[in-house]
């Protein structure tokens, strides 16, 4: 088949966003179709460079980290980045000539605003929702830019395993949601070389986006969940590196989290995949929305250290429901639970690292999540 995803890499300009991407690019290469790639912004035409901590509206630092990313994994002349009326990458003509001739046009997360005409031209469109109970509520309030993406595609998928589910307050009548989960490249995330370091470790963006509000009650981002663990590192011996982005930095500190800005180890996605690599395990805490909803939703980032063969210790929203825990996986809902889960993982490590790898290969490898998506989107 000829696919065109459509993902959010160039803006974020971050290795942990670009890999969450690549992930399935990879996954479909592998299988053998012909793929591109597109990143439309809209009129929205600003990025943010991390490196020079400014904000910019050229085109020169987006499509040099795309391209960065991409070529690699053998994309190059296969992208096209759009912005503000201007693109870089393809040529306009050659990218409207590939939706001529394409089979599929996924949007991993992505509204596009406005529609253009062309992404009616593939065959048929598949939308991924990867902030799952966020983005219904933003459908059941009209949000009109994701209506104006949603609306348009023939399938749409969720990461939120629970949706519909007993227990899920995910609002459920906002389209017919399939579940996928977030796929690894095993053949790009083998087992990490360096021996385990002492710390366990996570990548936090503190608040990325606004609360929500649904129907009285409030879905809160990391900063709302994050509270109740602060005192983790000072009830736990183990130690804890964080890669935060925004956030208190002197309140957590003073609770014994050790820092590291979050774009310093995630600047690309090589450096993204060499801080889990010398991790000994990840410390996910949810989102306060996730949770709260039970949504099952699970981190494309904890993939990453599952491939890696590095234990996930997370925040539990419902992952019992769907996938094995206890080893590899090991789930908490306070800071009691998070301290054994953390005493269990630890006892038995070199254990726990072998089921975590197992669990990648068996749930979250790109060739065995993708083939039933592409089914059910063509079907």
């Amino acid at each position: 088949m000829i696919i065109v995803f459509s993902g959010h890499i160039a803006r974020t300009g971050l290795g942990g966003s670009a890999w969450a991407n690549m992930q399935y690019l990879a996954g479909l290469l592998d299988l053998g179709h012909e793929v591109f790639y597109m990143e439309d912004t809209g009129e929205n035409a600003w990025t943010y460079d991390w490196r020079s901590h400014e904000s910019t509206t050229s085109l020169d630092f987006p499509a040099h980290y795309l391209g960065s990313c991409l070529e690699p994994l053998g994309l190059a002349g296969r992208w096209i980045y759009r912005s503000a009326g201007r693109q870089a990458g393809m040529s306009l003509r050659e990218f409207l000539d590939v939706c001529d001739r394409a089979d599929l046009l996924i949007f991993r997360g992505v509204p596009v605003s406005p529609w253009r005409q062309e992404y009616d031209r593939p065959r048929r469109r598949a939308f991924i929702d990867v902030d799952p109970g966020f983005t219904q509520i933003a459908l059941a309030q009209g949000m009109e830019d994701l209506h104006d993406t949603v609306d348009r595609c023939e399938r749409l998928f969720s990461i939120g395993q629970r949706i519909g589910r007993r227990g899920c307050i995910v609002p459920p009548n906002t389209g017919r949601w399939l579940t996928t989960v977030p796929p690894v490249s095993l053949r790009h995330w083998p087992v990490a070389s360096r021996p385990p370091a002492t710390h366990f470790t996570s990548l936090v963006r503190w608040r990325g986006f606004r609360d929500a509000r649904y129907r009285g009650d409030i879905y809160g981002q990391k900063d709302r969940e994050f509270a109740a663990f602060l005192e983790l590192p000072q009830r736990s011996d183990q130690r804890f590196l964080l890669g935060h982005l925004g956030g208190d930095e002197k309140l957590l500190e003073r609770h014994g989290w050790e820092l590291v800005p979050g774009w310093v180890a995630s600047a690309t996605p090589a450096a993204f995949r060499e801080f889990i690599g010398g991790s000994r395990g990840e410390i996910s805490i949810a989102k306060h929305g996730y949770v709260k909803m039970q949504c099952g939703w699970f981190s494309d980032r904890s993939v990453c250290y599952l491939a890696s063969g590095r234990p996930v210790v997370a925040e539990d929203t419902g992952l019992g429901d769907w996938l094995p825990t206890g080893m590899g996986v090991v789930t908490f809902t306070d800071v009691e639970e998070a301290m054994r889960a953390l005493t269990s993982v630890n006892g038995n490590y070199e254990a726990h690292r072998r089921a975590a790898r197992a669990l990648a290969e068996q749930h979250f490898a790109a060739g065995t999540v993708l083939p039933p998506l592409l089914e059910a989107a063509m079907d």
